[in-house]
């Protein structure tokens, strides 16, 4: 092989890899995937297609074909605010709002709103709901287990009623903590130990009655007893029992006599010796 052919297999050698490691490059920056639970947004010359990309990989390319990844999983918002109830009084409320963001929208959201819908549009939403929400309820309601359960239903029914010609799917309004006034709190607290003290006078009352039922109960089952030995028991019955009583002592030995009268031993012995 001459020094040439040498050179021009070398040279070719250089451009195989020099082309090579374009065409990766081009293919690392020209590819996107696209994840479960996220879709792809398509923008081409700066206009978004109507039709989002589902998940695996694609082509993109600056300019001609870009892909924006929006995220369709389940999502949370936390608000902490102090609204006023019914009654005027301030409440402390934390809830939580899980939300989704449906596939077939995002092309329309990110047109009308942009990719800060969030902040654009669920919290602003979110907000106002709790407030016209908890405003129509007092104090006592939204401390109750029941009052808080109709408080989230209704909020999340707002929501959904709202966002859902967004695109925006609400899952569930959860009110995780109410921070209650301080003078209703304290309201709360001796109303609940008062409660507590009528029970327990209730307690006894039930007790006490409970009791005197049962000592009623008694002297009824005495008198019935009495009542039946009354009645059933005659005088010749009461003798037979009177002289069985008297067989069982030994000291006693029953003659009959006229006078039906039983004779004792020791009075029987004393005789015998006299004679």
């Amino acid at each position: 092989m001459t020094p040439k052919n040498h050179s021009v297999q070398k040279a070719l050698k250089q451009s195989k890899l020099v082309v090579s490691a374009l065409v990766l490059a081009f293919l690392s920056t020209s590819c996107v995937v696209i994840d479960d639970g996220e879709v792809g947004v398509i923008k081409r010359f700066g206009t978004i297609a109507d039709e989002p990309v589902g998940s695996g990989l694609t082509i993109v390319a600056p300019v001609i074909r870009e892909i924006e990844i929006w995220n369709t999983k389940l999502q949370e918002v936390k608000e902490a605010a102090s609204v006023p109830s019914s009654e005027g009084l301030i409440v402390g409320l934390e809830v939580s709002l899980l939300f989704r963001v449906l596939p077939s929208a995002t092309p329309t959201i990110r047109k009308t709103v942009g990719r800060e819908y969030g902040h654009k549009l669920v919290i602003p939403y979110f907000r106002s709901s709790m407030r016209d929400t908890v405003a129509a309820y007092p104090v006592k309601s939204i401390y109750s287990n029941e009052g808080r359960l109709e408080i989230s239903a209704a909020i999340e029914k707002s929501l959904q009623e709202e966002l859902s010609s967004h695109g925006i799917t609400i899952e569930k309004v959860l009110l995780r903590d109410v921070k209650l006034p301080e003078r209703f709190k304290q309201s709360i607290e001796a109303k609940l130990t008062a409660e507590q003290r009528v029970q327990q006078k209730q307690f006894e009352l039930d007790q006490a009655r409970k009791d005197a039922e049962i000592e009623v109960a008694r002297a009824k089952g005495a008198a019935e007893a009495q009542k039946i030995i009354n009645t059933t028991l005659s005088s010749g019955y009461l003798q037979y029992l009177w002289i069985q009583t008297l067989n069982q002592n030994p000291n006693v030995i029953y003659v009959a006599t006229e006078a039906n009268m039983p004779i004792y031993k020791g009075v029987a012995n004393r005789g015998a010796a006299a004679k």
